[in-house]
């Protein structure tokens, strides 16, 4: 099987929609409808920070890495947040995951961008094996404040 990796496209929305609730199920979460939406509108946006790089199988979309790139106070040019990553549940063990965060890594180094990053769920033992084979967790603690309107 090929599997190729791409800058999403307006012919991925359906199969990122369904791949998107899978993750978000994950959490053991629910989102508006509107925020999905959005989210797609930004990720198509070209002048919105927010990208998206789709895994697919045999042209099907079977994963994606989004990730932001921003500037930072600690670092010359930009770092990029790897805000979520996912994997069909029937691709996973395959090294889908792993050429999404090495498709990444190049994509980093071919805009200059001097540091990746992300988060993983302390109980999420799968994907933190994949994360610590590149490197291991680097002791931070994430603190997320919710501000509503």
């Amino acid at each position: 099987m090929a599997l190729e990796i791409k800058d999403a496209r307006p012919e991925h929305e359906h199969a990122w929609r369904k791949l998107w609730d899978c993750h978000v199920h994950f959490f053991r979460t629910t989102l508006d409808p509107e925020v999905t939406a959005i989210a797609w509108r930004r990720i198509l946006d070209p002048a919105s920070p927010v990208n998206m790089r789709v895994a697919e199988q045999d042209r099907t979309p079977v994963g994606f890495a989004i990730h932001i790139p921003h500037p930072s106070s600690w670092v010359k040019s930009n770092d990029c947040y790897l805000e979520d990553l996912y994997v069909d549940e029937h691709f996973r063990g395959s090294g889908i995951g792993r050429a999404l965060v090495d498709d990444l890594v190049a994509v980093c180094k071919k805009n200059g961008w001097d540091r990746l990053y992300w988060h993983a769920d302390k109980d999420n033992a799968r994907a933190r094996r994949l994360y610590d084979s590149y490197l291991k967790e680097d002791g931070h603690v994430r603190y997320r404040m919710l501000i509503s309107k």
